[in-house]
Parts: structure tokens; C-alpha cells; sequence
């Protein structure tokens, strides 16, 4: 397993090898030994999501309140997708820049978006899937969402091939500005006081 970690904090890609043979394929997405090197403490699995986009569908930006927040390990059992972590912390160094990493079922490369980061994603392919391993449960009054296609962000959805396909709530949420000016978005200093946490717990 090869990791890196992203420009923004908090956040890696992991890369795993694949062992094709006559029968198919065999892969680890995610491996416990890797995950604890890269990060200083274990991923508290409590739900499993799995989501099937069509082609230009956009999931996000999504984020939960801190503490607890909601960290997720992210891959692409079929299809292909393009992956954004966007840094929403408040008072983070690195505060509403983003990174995207390509997602898809020829490298089976997973990200780890750790609490308070935000997340959002575009279907590349027909029948995409993402499965997410969650560490805290869904709780809707915690969630909350930016705009993926707010400007001032300027989120890379180039590879669209037509119009973004979206949910309602994920089209009617505020820009990244309008979020922070509500104090809508976590802070920089309880999410550095949460991972504190988790590494301590290990």
C-alpha cells in the first residue's frame, strides 16, 4: 500500500496493488496497518455507505459539525469518479482550497477525509459507485453542505459531459462564504482538538 499525504491537512490517498488473474481480480482498499501509520490512530468504522451515481452527477459538498464530526475512507468499486476534499475548517492555513484525486475500478485508490473536511464528488461513468466507511452514524441535523458549484470555490467540474445532475438540498446550499458569515462551518481549532483525541485513544 502506498500512501500520500494531500496538501491539505488530514487528508491522504492510499493506493493499493491489485492482483489480477485468470479468475478476476483481488485488491485491499483499505488496510488497517497503513491507515494507523499514516494518520496516528485507528478509522471507528460505524456505517458503510454505498452510492451509484449516473454520468455528471454531483455528490456534495458535505460536512459534519466538530465534535464528533464524521471522517470517511472513500473508494470506487466501479467506474470512475473524480474525488474533492475541500478544506471548510475555519482558521485552517489552507481554508477553502481543495484538492481532487481520480477515483475508479482500474487503481481502486481510496481517500481519507478526516473530520470537518468537506467532500464531493462527480460521477465520470454511468453506474459509478463509492463505498464509504463512516466512523460516526448519519445524524441529518449534524450534516450540512456548501455549494459545489459556488464560485468563489471554483470546484474542477470540467469533466462534465453535460449539465451537473444534483439534489435538491446539495443545489439550495449556501456558498462557502454565506456558510462561514452563519457560522455554519467547524473550526480549525476543534478539529485539531478532535484528531488530538483519536490519536490519543489510538
Amino acid at each position: 500500500m502506498q500512501v500520500r499525504q494531500l496538501e491539505i491537512s488530514d487528508a491522504f490517498e492510499f493506493s493499493p496493488k491489485s492482483f489480477p488473474d485468470h479468475r478476476g481480480l483481488f485488491v485491499a482498499p483499505f488496510q488497517e496497518a497503513a491507515f494507523v501509520e499514516a494518520t496516528g490512530h485507528g478509522l471507528h468504522l460505524a456505517q458503510t455507505n454505498h452510492s451509484v451515481s449516473a454520468r455528471d452527477v454531483i455528490r456534495g459538498v458535505h460536512f459534519a459539525d466538530v465534535p464528533p464530526g464524521q471522517a470517511k475512507y472513500v473508494y470506487c468499486p466501479r467506474g470512475a469518479l473524480l474525488d474533492v476534499v475541500v478544506d471548510v475548517r475555519v482558521g485552517s492555513p489552507t481554508f477553502a482550497r481543495w484538492e481532487a484525486v481520480r477515483l475508479d475500478s482500474d487503481e481502486y485508490r481510496a481517500l481519507y477525509i478526516a473530520e470537518g473536511l468537506g467532500h464531493a464528488f462527480v460521477a465520470l461513468t454511468e453506474d459509478t459507485v463509492m463505498t464509504y466507511l463512516c466512523s460516526t452514524s448519519y445524524n441529518p441535523s449534524a450534516e450540512h453542505g456548501v455549494d459545489p458549484l459556488d464560485p468563489e470555490l471554483g470546484l474542477p467540474w470540467d469533466e462534465l459531459g453535460g449539465e451537473p445532475i444534483m439534489s435538491a438540498k446539495d443545489r439550495e446550499a449556501p456558498s462557502l462564504a454565506e456558510a462561514a458569515e452563519t457560522g455554519l462551518l467547524p473550526r480549525y481549532t476543534d478539529c485539531l482538538a478532535r484528531y488530538e483525541q483519536l490519536r490519543a485513544a489510538g
